[in-house]
């Protein structure tokens, strides 16, 4: 997580095609031909809210995940967001040897189906992250769809490579790896990572990379970014429309302040049209002094109700807004020097629960990355 298009529909026309026409050929046609969808065979109820937690492929497919379903079993949580293409562009199974995506699928869970066959006598509600653009691995493989910096493919600060939003290569090899996740049974598609790496406006033009079908779209170089990201959303929603999953995307919840984040090309309400549920990441931590909150990390309830309203003035002004599912911080930020952090247990995770659902917010997902989660939480406060 962060520390923190559209296909063109081909029509066909019938107007020049000659008419013959007579009663007995007369055949009554539905208004809506039923269209093809995938059936995993497995059966899922959408909860009355999602209430749920992260867990990497390593707990999914270890000891870990028992107590993981354990905890979601005995309280109010119904769902679990679990890693399927990883922060370093793995697979966290193995899938089939046909499959083109065998060379990087790792052993963490041994069998998928199982879990979520677990999953559904449990009534866990299934989601499956893919984080996209953040891709090491690809980026590996396939250098001239990534950025160089002179002959070597750009890292950031922790080392990490991504490839590039402009590429619709790249958009087609997330695509088919999120259609994977659904035929698997997975209920919901969550795309992570889909943005630019941080602070690109400031080696924007020192980087090498293709610009794709956009090098001659008239915009300035930050539209460009928005537009290839709101694309790829957009088209990743429609290809997936015959697996009957819905479509989300995390963000982070500073976007929601902007008009859009310069760099990374997130615009929070292009891609809210776009999804199903839109999932802001509104970690108190990651706040610098927003909201006249000058240690936001230590007033969670605070943040979050400040954050929660200007989210719904954003979604109220779409025509179509997507649910809203917010990733809370159930984690201690230490990082953050003595003074600036509180120590998160029940109260600060319940204080942020409480914030949203004063706002009219009953979704939220928890976060941490160990998967190390606070007991005794009431998850309906």
């Amino acid at each position: 997580m962060n520390g923190e298009v559209l296909a063109a529909e081909k029509t066909h026309s019938t107007a020049e095609q000659p008419i013959r026409e007579h009663e007995s050929f007369i055949r009554k046609i539905p208004d809506q031909m039923p269209r093809f969808k995938f059936d995993s065979g497995f059966e899922f109820t959408y909860p009355d809210a999602v209430r749920g937690i992260y867990v990497t492929g390593h707990s999914a497919g270890g000891e870990k995940f028992n107590q993981l379903i354990d905890l979601v079993d005995k309280t109010d949580l119904n769902a679990m967001v679990i890693d399927i293409k990883d922060d370093h562009g793995y697979l966290t199974y193995k899938p089939e040897e046909t499959s083109a995506f065998k060379d990087i699928g790792k052993p963490y869970i041994k069998d998928p189906k199982k879990m979520i066959k677990t999953l559904e006598e449990k009534q866990i509600y299934p989601i499956a992250r893919v984080v996209v653009f953040k891709d090491t691995a690809l980026a590996q493989k396939k250098p001239e769809w990534s950025y160089k910096a002179g002959k070597e493919i750009w890292k950031n600060g922790r080392g990490e490579s991504f490839v590039n939003p402009f590429v619709k290569e790249v958009w087609d090899y997330n695509v088919q790896i999120a259609i994977e996740a659904a035929k698997m049974g997975f209920k919901e598609i969550q795309f992570d990572y889909v943005r630019f790496p941080e602070g690109f406006e400031n080696r924007d033009a020192s980087l090498v990379y293709s610009m794709g079908d956009y090098k001659d779209v008239k915009m300035d170089n930050v539209q460009k970014r928005v537009k290839a990201v709101t694309d790829f959303v957009a088209y990743a929603r429609k290809e997936l429309e015959p697996y009957d999953v819905k479509v989300s995307v995390d963000i982070f919840g500073y976007t929601a302040t902007l008009p859009e984040a310069p760099g990374i090309g997130q615009n929070f309400s292009k891609i809210s049209e776009n999804v199903d549920v839109i999932s802001s990441m509104i970690y108190p931590s990651h706040w610098t002094s927003y909201f006249g909150i000058a240690k936001p990390d230590t007033e969670p309830y605070k943040l979050v109700v400040e954050y929660a309203k200007l989210e719904k003035r954003k979604l109220d002004e779409l025509k179509t807004p997507p649910i809203s599912r917010p990733w809370l911080q159930d984690f201690t930020a230490s990082w953050l020097g003595s003074g600036n952090y509180l120590v998160y247990g029940k109260k600060e995770v319940e204080d942020q629960i409480r914030a949203l659902k004063d706002q009219g917010i009953n979704e939220y997902l928890l976060w941490n990355a160990s998967n190390r989660y606070t007991p005794k939480v009431d998850y309906t406060p």
